[in-house]
């Protein structure tokens, strides 16, 4: 094989599946430091971390929430049981999970936090990635109003723990449009043209396709927007009175994230779906100008057991969030030399320093902490700063 060949199939070999990538210096450890950043923040809160497994059986991963994860789930058999497994695409579903069998005796409200890798069969429109890395927050036992506006501003302020300012906020109510379908008589759209047509905002589909509910449906979907004229717009319309008490519970959540923080920019999507299969209540998405895709969502949802609990759980995406992060800052790397003692070498390393050590004798330690990109070489006992080419 010659050494073009040779280079060619190393190439091929070295490819990845489509949606995973390697994640090189410096961004994996960008990306590690803020992910522990981000599970301090909400440690300080009160949330306590959980690691469930990589892997679980599918009848625990998909029940509750988890059965609208199915057809996103990577499956493998069991080879010691003979049961089928599924590979995580989700955490939150595993967090509820433990709530209900192995937390059960813990006090309500239970909070929860945890941080690890996902893996999916399919990309979105969004992401191009398939495994993902999530960190999230899940408040169970409790249906509070207060619960909502806790998970919300908690969200907001890990990420402005790491760094990421200037966060919108778009709040939403998945199961707004069941209502109104059932109210007509019509059936709730989960798929279809009709859903279709309200996820792309398109006003004369959705009057052609909902009959007797498409003026009120096509009120709701153009009343999207900013929060306060959104409000203004849903609280003239004719709702039916358990739709009307949905809209009414955001608008406390909304005063009250306002007195929070009132900087914070809140729209409202009335008729928003998308990737809200499971959730029974108040939902919200964080975007940021400028960065492609959601920073995360939330929202409320049933926790399967022998008595549904209810909960409001969020999840960060460590892979958009890598692209709002601000620039890492450069750690001062020196050079020290090869006969440097390892207590020596330790002293420079509790001053903050990261050590570098020369393996061979360098007749030049600038030159050599140049070629290893360290920003400093330790010469006659001191640090002395290299410029890099």
């Amino acid at each position: 094989m010659t050494t073009e060949s040779a280079d060619v199939d190393l190439r091929r070999r070295a490819l990845l599946p489509a949606g995973l990538r390697d994640v090189l210096p410096p961004d994996a450890q960008h990306e590690a430091e803020a992910l522990e950043q981000l599970i301090g923040c909400l440690r300080q809160n009160g949330y306590q971390r959980v690691k469930p497994p990589l892997l679980e059986f599918e009848d625990s991963l998909f029940s509750g929430p988890g059965a609208a994860m199915v057809g996103q789930t990577f499956r493998a058999m069991d080879p010691v049981s003979q049961r089928m497994m599924g590979v995580r695409a989700d955490m939150t579903v595993q967090a509820a999970r433990l709530a209900a069998p192995r937390l059960f005796a813990a006090p309500r409200p239970l909070r929860l936090c945890y941080a690890g890798e996902v893996l999916r069969v399919a990309a979105d429109q969004l992401n191009p990635e398939r495994e993902l890395v999530q960190v999230g927050a899940e408040l169970i036992g409790s249906d509070h109003l207060a619960a909502d506006v806790e998970m919300i501003m908690l969200a907001v302020e890990a990420l402005a723990a790491v760094g990421i300012e200037g966060v919108s906020v778009d709040i939403s109510v998945p199961t707004l449009v069941p209502l109104v379908c059932d109210h007509f008589g019509l059936a709730a759209p989960a798929g279809g043209p009709l859903r279709d047509a309200l996820d792309h905002k398109d006003a004369s589909q959705v009057a052609s396709l909902a009959g007797a509910a498409g003026p009120l449906l096509t009120e709701l979907m153009l009343a999207t927007g900013g929060a306060d004229r959104c409000l203004a717009t849903l609280a003239a319309l004719e709702l039916p009175a358990t739709a009307r008490d949905l809209i009414e519970r955001i608008g406390h959540v909304l005063a009250a994230v306002r007195t929070a923080k009132p900087d914070l920019a809140v729209t409202v999507d009335p008729v928003e779906n998308r990737g809200f299969e499971y959730y029974i209540g108040t939902c919200f998405s964080l975007f940021r100008a400028g960065v492609r895709g959601e920073l995360g969502r939330g929202g409320r949802y049933l926790v399967a057991g022998n008595q549904a609990e209810p909960a409001f759980g969020f999840t960060l995406y460590m892979e958009t969030l890598r692209r709002a992060l601000p620039p890492p800052t450069t750690r001062r790397r020196l050079l020290i030399a090869a006969d440097l003692s390892y207590a020596d070498g330790a002293a420079w390393r509790a001053q903050g320093w990261a050590t570098v050590k020369a393996l061979d004798g360098e007749d030049d330690l600038r030159v050599e902490a140049r070629r290893l990109g360290c920003s400093h070489a330790l010469i006659d006992g001191a640090p002395v700063a290299v410029e890099q080419s």
